[in-house]
């Protein structure tokens, strides 16, 4: 086994590629849609503020969230391209990765990557590819 694995994502979305070291072209293994790290925030969250009883039961107060929930959205769908990507390794389906995705998403995608899966990453680019088609991408990549 010496293929690479290639993942090009986004927030919302990803591709996973299957090539050898040095591709003539890109064998798309599978495609993710995440389409709720792209809604508004108020279609995310529910009409109303939480509710919570107040300190020694004297009254009550507004739960606000803790985190954006946009982002939160972009943390599952790095999560669940974590968890593909992990079992794709445990089956020693690759042995190298190349990872491509936007700048805000890569940092929150390489934070779900576990010690052994990080090592297997040979490149890291910081761009957003995802709208080039396969012939685009292999130029970009200088395949």
């Amino acid at each position: 086994m010496t293929n690479t694995w290639l993942l090009i994502a986004n927030g919302s979305e990803a591709r996973l590629f299957d090539t050898e070291l040095h591709p003539e072209t890109l064998t798309v293994l599978q495609e993710f849609k995440h389409p709720e790290s792209r809604e508004k925030t108020s279609e995310l969250i529910s009409d109303k503020m939480g509710r919570y009883q107040g300190d020694a039961g004297t009254g009550y107060g507004s739960y606000n969230e803790p985190t954006d929930p946009q982002e939160h959205e972009m943390e599952r769908f790095a999560a669940e391209l974590a968890h593909t990507l992990e079992e794709g390794r445990t089956s020693n389906s690759f042995k190298h990765l190349i990872i491509a995705s936007s700048p805000r998403f890569h940092g929150l995608l390489n934070g779900k990557l576990n010690g052994h899966l990080s090592k297997m990453v040979t490149k890291h680019i910081n761009k957003d590819l995802t709208s080039f088609n396969n012939r685009e991408l292999l130029e970009r990549l200088g395949g």
